[in-house]
């Protein structure tokens, strides 16, 4: 691919915005398609469910995000000041229901100061022929739609799209809510549009294909072949004259093909088979497709993870083979997923904040797609060598160890670290599985008990191995607690393990000197096949 391109916005979101503005890497109308599935303003955290080492769901999560919006005074006004001048009556909109001076009223306005930059940015990278689907939830999506139709005109205003997102929801004192909101907006006036055919409704097919061909057995819907108003040609067809909606060769070509059904009255009409029709096209309510829950093959235990088929749909009704696809908030990554599809075949920019969306992004790619898919996509954002690691623990000291878990395969984060900072495991003889924990040290000044620590830490989690990540050299002082452990001995893949290990970033980022560790479980949910999460919609 030309352009597949993951990117990472590193401590705050505003980097990702200046990432956008950066009109070298994106230039003007440069995306044909946007997706957008943007924090709701929920006023909730979001988290990951990891696997335990059975297999079974981990009581044990990793917040994602935390989707709370504060008016702080100072940075909104800094937002609005930028919106003053490309957006004049959005900026108004907004200082007016922070004015209101309630706390739900000051949060909304703090949550649409950020997302009016980013959709300013994100129309001006939409091509003139291009969409965007803004997708919501009745949190704010009224508020979302003032913003749309004033960034956007509200002559760009396509439809509103209601998913059903789950099967039933129970809500003290109210109705289920059980649906999202995509909002459909175009650049212009032209667009591109591929027409998307759903399915019938089983009693609309149990009613009306009600025959059976005498030969093949398939069912078929009679139709009319006389002419509405008498105006097709007019001519005798055994023994009867009509005006019919067919000449009279095709009408004699029908009958060679064995496509015409014969009254009790001996009147012609045609049969129109099942496996023929399209469906009816696409309406604004989408119910056929399925959510994401954790027990489902595509479940990774995301909380906001969408289901792939959606993401088809709509890739495939609003853009074309190759065109370019941005998600700029892709979190689990559903969007490069359905993207990457072959049959699919877009090209396609990821945006996310933290280094856990982007391994779990690049593990999903290589679960569908094969360890060939990493050649096909670049990584902007991650540390490439030892003073960009440093830099981002100067920054930011736990999206640091979620990076370096990421360099250990198989690896993932646990939030009650009790001196672990990651784990993985692997499966020894009889089937048991086993623990590796992961350690992982940023700092200079290293505490001379380093190792002690991390082989009682071993001993304490029951663990047959511990891995030790640091950012600078251990002494060789501290090396020899390592070097006189007992090895791990493993019957299953007959050899034997060191039992503490230790690699700094240099050795495993750009040396490429891996851990010495048998074949790895993943704890990060590994994904179906791309087929299996959703079929492709019928595309005319």
């Amino acid at each position: 691919m030309a352009l597949r391109c993951l990117s990472l916005r590193y401590e705050t979101a505003e980097v990702g915005l200046v990432w956008l503005r950066d009109r070298n890497r994106f230039p003007d109308e440069s995306v044909n398609l946007i997706y957008l599935d943007p924090p709701f303003n929920s006023n909730a955290d979001y988290n990951v469910i990891f696997n335990e080492m059975t297999g079974e769901k981990s009581k044990a999560q990793l917040q994602a995000f935390d989707d709370t919006w504060e008016w702080e005074r100072e940075a909104s006004a800094l937002a609005l000041n930028e919106l003053a001048s490309s957006l004049p009556d959005g900026a108004q909109f907004i200082e007016w229901l922070a004015s209101r001076g309630d706390k739900t009223s000051k949060s909304m306005s703090a949550y649409l100061g950020m997302m009016a930059i980013r959709l300013l940015e994100l129309r001006r990278v939409l091509h003139h022929n291009g969409s965007i689907y803004l997708h919501c939830d009745s949190t704010a999506s009224h508020y979302l739609k003032i913003l749309m139709d004033t960034i956007f005109s509200p002559r760009s205003f396509r439809n509103e799209i209601i998913w059903k997102r789950v099967f039933a929801h129970s809500d003290p004192k109210k109705y289920g809510r059980v649906h999202d909101t995509l909002l459909f907006y175009t650049k212009g006036q032209q667009w591109t549009w591929n027409k998307i055919y759903g399915d019938y409704d089983p009693e609309y097919i149990r009613k009306y294909y009600r025959y059976n061909d005498a030969e093949t057995g398939e069912k078929f819907l009679s139709r009319s072949l006389t002419a509405p108003g008498g105006r097709g040609p007019r001519y005798e067809w055994k023994g009867i004259v009509r005006n019919w909606r067919v000449t009279r060769e095709n009408m004699e070509k029908l009958e060679q093909d064995k496509m015409i059904y014969y009254t009790r009255t001996g009147i012609p009409r045609f049969k129109q088979f099942r496996k023929d029709m399209k469906g009816p096209p696409l309406q604004t309510i989408w119910t056929d497709i399925l959510p994401v829950v954790t027990w489902t093959a595509e479940g990774l235990g995301f909380e906001t993870q969408k289901p792939v088929a959606l993401l088809r749909r709509i890739i495939e009704a609003s853009s074309n083979v190759g065109e370019v696809v941005l998600d700029p908030f892709c979190g689990c990554g559903s969007t490069l997923i359905a993207a990457s599809d072959p049959e699919i075949d877009r090209r396609w920019i990821g945006i996310d904040i933290t280094h856990l969306a982007i391994n779990l992004i690049e593990q999903r790619l290589k679960d569908n797609y094969g360890q060939e898919i990493k050649s096909t996509y670049i990584v902007e954002g991650n540390p490439f060598d030892v003073t960009s690691a440093q830099a981002l623990w100067d920054k930011n000291t736990k999206e640091f160890e979620l990076w370096a878990l990421s360099l250990v395969e198989g690896a993932r984060p646990r939030q009650q670290d009790r001196g672990v900072d990651g784990i993985l495991g692997f499966v020894d003889e009889g089937r048991k599985v086993e623990t590796i924990v992961v350690q992982v040290k940023g700092g200079e000044k290293l505490s001379p008990y380093i190792m002690r620590d991390l082989i009682g830490t071993v001993e304490n989690e029951k663990a047959a191995m511990g891995l030790l990540i640091t950012l600078h050299p251990l002494t060789s002082g501290m090396m020899e607690y390592a070097v006189h452990q007992k090895p791990y001995t493993s019957t299953l893949w007959e050899r034997a393990y060191p039992r503490i290990q230790v690699r700094t970033i240099k050795e495993l980022l750009v040396d490429h000197k891996e851990f010495e560790l048998p074949p790895r479980i993943s704890l990060l949910k590994k994904a179906a096949p791309a087929k299996e999460q959703g079929q492709s919609p019928k595309l005319l």
